[in-house]
């Protein structure tokens, strides 16, 4: 099957395993498919905006709500959310849906995941775009070269058990607001992350980090990276170090913004997704 077809029915939920991914399948059916990765603490409706954009251009989307935050997919344990397995689950969504590629776009955590994907399997990503989060060895380096690691110091405290969730769940709301995110965006994350299970399995895949396995390589599909100058998080060296681990085809695109980049630059955005998918942007 080639990456422009697919089956004629829609995907709500897709297995992975013993776990069960929500799913939004959109645009056109027969249309070329756009895997949409979220981030920490977001879910598939941040890439709605985006999302719209690709559908009037004829694009079909997949927006999974991926492990940890579907319902589904709260696995216990944060053995459960290392990195290989969260590509794995992204390899099972695009044979779920019966597609050989797919373009991959990521934002945040969920950049992290297409990074892997598209440097594990080039063959399944027909191009990548990825917002904020530089490519993983860029921005492990930038730990010695620049103020990055006090920008990343969060991570560390996300590694304490318990603790983060009774500090961080009443506060999450304002956080959000107060670094950029709409406040309507700011509202729906921290109601998600109230339910059961949601915000430890979120902050699982920060807890995971020192047990995964999978060291993300160097990229050789067509590849453009986004980047926010106004992000308090990612910082701007590693955001130019990215180039020297992409060896296909590389675009590197700096926006006067911050971190939230599908929910305040989706217009931007998608029209850097279609350029990659080799469609016209008035």
């Amino acid at each position: 099957m080639s990456a422009g077809s697919a089956r004629p029915d829609r995907l709500i939920r897709c297995p992975s395993g013993d776990l069960l991914l929500d799913v939004r399948d959109d645009g056109p059916v027969d249309g070329e498919p756009v895997l949409l990765l979220h981030g920490f603490p977001q879910d598939g409706t941040s890439w709605s905006r985006v999302a719209s954009v690709l559908h009037a251009a004829g694009l079909r989307t997949l927006v999974p709500d991926q492990r940890g935050y579907a319902p589904g997919a709260r696995p216990a344990g944060r053995r459960a959310y290392r990195l290989e397995l969260l590509v794995r689950d992204a390899v099972a969504l695009l044979d779920a849906a019966g597609l050989e590629r797919a373009h991959v776009v990521g934002h945040d955590w969920g950049g992290i995941v297409a990074w892997a994907l598209a440097a594990q399997h080039p063959e399944r990503t027909a191009s990548l775009t990825v917002a904020s989060v530089p490519h993983p060895r860029a921005l492990a380096r930038s730990l010695t070269r620049s103020p990055q690691a006090l920008r990343s110091a969060y991570v560390a405290a996300f590694q304490l058990p318990r603790l983060p969730e009774s500090l961080l769940g009443p506060r999450l709301e304002d956080l959000l607001r107060r670094s950029g995110l709409p406040v309507a965006e700011a509202a729906r994350c921290a109601a998600r992350m109230r339910e059961p299970g949601a915000l430890t399995g979120a902050l699982n895949w920060y807890r995971a980090l020192p047990l995964s396995g999978l060291r993300t390589g160097p990229v050789d599909v067509p590849t453009t990276y986004v980047w926010g100058s106004r992000d308090a998080a990612l910082g701007r060296r590693a955001a130019e170090l990215t180039a020297e681990h992409v060896r296909g085809p590389y675009r590197f695109v700096e926006l006067d913004a911050g971190h939230w980049l599908p929910e305040t630059r989706a217009g931007e955005l998608a029209g850097l997704v279609l350029e990659r998918a080799g469609r016209v942007v008035a």
